[in-house]
């Protein structure tokens, strides 16, 4: 099945967090995390492409002075992780002696995350802390800590702020959840 009969199939179900729940719960996480660097030394890295939205509206609200740098990562084909991280773009900014703050749009099994978060430890930071969007404990596998948390869902599977369904949908402003339909593609 090719991605365009794969999304005939799909059909957003719902708004699961609309956008001013959202942009509050940013506000919420930008202010901990500006509490929490001060006068340290942060490089925030988005983990992209799922992160990029929440990743820039984040760092706009942090106060605290910060580098940015970006990895490009994915477990993930259609709706189904294959428990296979592939890294296609790593950051380039140094890590050693640094504050690092990664930056993830949703932890689902884990995997992934765990696989970045070991690697960044091997290039020596300061200290390393996890941020993400959204948390979906109930599919959990591999042993990971968040230390920044947007919101926790149920085990659905969810599109936009930047999240993708064979990278459609990433354009919604809002947190919407995705169901197989018979009667094709269609927004409730």
């Amino acid at each position: 099945m090719d991605d365009m009969s794969a999304m005939d199939d799909m059909k957003i179900d719902g708004i699961l967090i609309d956008q001013s729940r959202i942009a509050e719960r940013v506000k919420e996480l930008a202010a901990r995390i500006s509490a929490d660097y001060g006068g340290k030394n942060l490089l925030a890295v988005g983990i992209l492409k799922g992160a990029f939205m929440f990743f820039s509206d984040l760092i706009r609200l942090v106060e605290v002075p910060l580098f940015v740098d970006f990895i490009v990562s994915s477990s993930y084909a259609g709706d189904k992780t294959t428990g296979d991280v592939k890294v296609y773009s790593d950051i380039r900014h140094p890590v050693a002696n640094m504050d690092v703050l990664l930056i993830e749009d949703i932890v689902d099994t884990g995997i992934s995350l765990k696989y970045l978060r070991e690697r960044l430890l091997r290039m020596s930071p300061k200290s390393l802390k996890i941020c993400t969007l959204l948390d979906k404990k109930d599919r959990r596998i591999a042993d990971v800590h968040i230390d920044y948390n947007g919101f926790e869902i149920p085990d659905e599977f969810v599109v936009g702020y930047g999240i993708d369904y064979n990278d459609r949908f990433r354009n919604l402003p809002h947190i919407a959840v995705v169901k197989k339909s018979s009667r094709g593609f269609g927004i409730v």
